[in-house]
């Protein structure tokens, strides 16, 4: 019988600095999650955290990591060759079927991308899967941009706007997410269309409340919620929310449930 929170180690296959404060870890790994789940990363004796999947391959994973606290910031001492453990995959993910055939508008802030990095790369590599794809991605600044080739490779095939809070950057545009908005075309979707949205709290809620102004249905919108889970299984309640358990009711959501979900 399988222990679902018993923790597997796992050797870093690599190790990459994507800005100022982030890097990507990729490990060896045979899990096979779903788009938008999450893991749970651990060092003995040091802690655990939830970490979202970034992006995925037949034997490996990656996780894109800010270092915030005591278990990531001994994470960022490690290198290839090195073990960490790992345990899951855990909640629920992008509803990934009911997106295809539908136009996609996703809109990020700082690296609210890494949770729908590996849907993204899934739907550049799949031809046809969605009609388009319109991309909105902000930073606050350009030594807080992540997946600088990601981003160029999706300017190819993807309808983008990059956005910096403050600064100019060349072939990017200054100015919050929520001022972009506007220019999606979702008349033209004639209602065949699903939104996502992640990011930092304020910027979900704000973004929420500008796709509305739009005339965008509530129920074609979906967010990824970022919250420390402690077990990932349903056990403890360090996530609840009234009733809701992010660690296994999301952190994916429906927006018609995740406007709710205040502390």
């Amino acid at each position: 019988m399988i222990n679902p929170v018993q923790p597997k180690p796992c050797t870093i296959l690599g190790v990459t600095r994507e800005s100022e404060h982030e890097w990507t870890f990729r490990v060896q790994s045979d899990a096979k999650p779903s788009h938008g789940q999450f893991m749970q990363l651990s060092i003995p004796k040091i802690g655990e955290a939830p970490i979202s999947v970034s992006a995925q391959g037949d034997d490996w994973l990656e996780f894109t990591i800010r270092s915030v606290g005591k278990v990531t910031d001994s994470i960022f001492h490690k290198t290839a060759g090195d073990t960490l453990f790992l345990r899951g995959p855990y909640g629920k993910g992008w509803p990934v079927e009911e997106f295809a055939g539908k136009h996609l508008v996703v809109i990020t802030g700082g690296t609210g991308i890494a949770p729908v990095r590996s849907l993204l790369r899934m739907c550049a590599q799949t031809p046809g899967f969605v009609p388009d794809i319109h991309l909105i991605s902000g930073f606050k600044d350009e030594s807080g941009i992540v997946f600088h080739n990601d981003l160029e490779e999706w300017r190819k095939t993807f309808h983008t706007i990059y956005t910096l809070d403050t600064g100019e950057k060349e072939g990017w545009r200054t100015g919050l997410v929520t001022e972009f908005v506007k220019e999606i075309p979702f008349a033209s979707f004639d209602g065949n269309y699903a939104v996502i949205v992640v990011g930092p709290p304020p910027m979900m809620k704000f973004t929420g409340l500008e796709l509305l102004k739009n005339d965008v249905a509530p129920e074609n919108i979906w967010m990824s919620f970022e919250r420390k889970m402690s077990c990932a299984v349903g056990k403890c309640g360090h996530c609840r929310i009234d009733e809701v358990y992010v660690c296994l009711d999301g952190p994916v959501f429906p927006y018609t449930v995740a406007r709710n979900l205040v502390d």
